[in-house]
């Protein structure tokens, strides 16, 4: 008996550090208002967590212990607990939050609400609004700067990134960007900046010391419309070699060489691909597919979609742990 329970005790440490160890990704569904838990290990959906409306941006907080979630149209933040998958807290956000970037401190988050042309500062230690930053018309895109002092926000609308200190808040430089600029990307030596044009259908490449931009990646899929070709997404790889840049309704992941801007490939995934994320090992890349409600897992070194996880209605963001 006694060899028998210590057997089982073992099977059951065994399948509880298997479950510690999986990579875990968090999807938001944009009209489903959920959120689905994506085993990627089983590469199959484990679990589905109804949040407020509208969820479109998510992150993890630097621990991983919680996710926090642009609920849009509830026009608030939402802390996810990942061990119990229970919402915990409600934060305040402006109206409107799409798009979010946590500081690499952790203790704030830098918030675009869409329909008030602000940048919020939410202090995480307070759970209290800090600052409101006034930015072109749509704001959408945000990221910060390796070393914390330079963050960035587009304007869909204005066609701009805008350049704001961190330290004093305040907007240093405007760089004038192609039409309906929606996501940032800075690389992982923090010199240059990728901002991705949805409607221009390009990727500019900025340098961030002197702000001017070095180049503008363009894109042609054989037998796919110009028009449906439109940048969303961007991630580049830790070694800041490779960029993947998701292409909207064109159905594709482009991979580009980060030294040469050369568009190597293109990836067919699902149906209008918005957001992707990597797994900490940078071995896979997750994409979200909103039209066919699914997401594309990628071999990053293969460079081969190796599965399509159906996930909840119109999914937009993604993050892994």
């Amino acid at each position: 008996m006694h060899r028998i329970l210590a057997f089982a005790t073992l099977l059951a440490g065994v399948a509880l550090t298997s479950a510690a160890d999986a990579n875990m990704a968090y999807v938001s569904n944009e009209k489903g208002n959920s959120i689905s838990v994506i085993d990627l290990t089983k590469m199959e959906t484990v679990a589905t967590v109804p949040v407020g409306e509208r969820p479109r941006g998510i992150t993890l907080s630097h621990d991983k212990k919680l996710l926090y979630i642009c609920t849009s149209d509830a026009d608030h933040i939402e802390v996810l607990d990942l061990e119990t998958l229970k919402i915990i807290q409600t934060l305040p956000s402006g109206p409107d939050p799409e798009l979010f970037v946590l500081s690499r401190d952790g203790t704030k988050l830098y918030i675009a609400n869409e329909d008030n042309n602000f940048v919020t500062v939410l202090d995480l230690t307070q759970g209290v609004i800090s600052a409101e930053i006034p930015v072109g018309v749509e704001p959408e895109g945000m990221a910060v700067s390796p070393d914390d002092k330079i963050m960035i926000n587009t304007s869909e609308t204005t066609n701009m990134a805008h350049f704001i200190d961190t330290a004093t808040l305040e907007i240093v430089d405007n760089v004038l960007v192609d039409s309906r600029p929606r996501y940032a990307e800075f690389t992982p030596d923090g010199k240059q900046l990728w901002v991705s044009a949805e409607i221009g259908g390009t990727v500019s490449v900025i340098e961030v010391a002197t702000r001017k931009i070095l180049h503008k990646i363009e894109f042609a899929v054989q037998g796919v419309r110009a028009d449906t070709i439109q940048p969303v997404g961007v991630r580049i790889t830790p070694d800041g070699k490779t960029a993947f840049v998701a292409l909207g309704p064109a159905n594709r992941v482009a991979v580009i060489d980060v030294a040469s801007y050369e568009v190597q490939d293109y990836l067919l995934v699902g149906q209008r691909v918005w957001q992707m994320d990597f797994t900490p090992d940078a071995k896979l890349l997750v994409s979200t597919n909103g039209e066919s409600n699914d997401v594309s897992v990628i071999d990053v070194a293969e460079r081969k979609v190796l599965k399509s996880i159906p996930v909840g209605e119109l999914p937009w963001g993604v993050a892994i742990r």
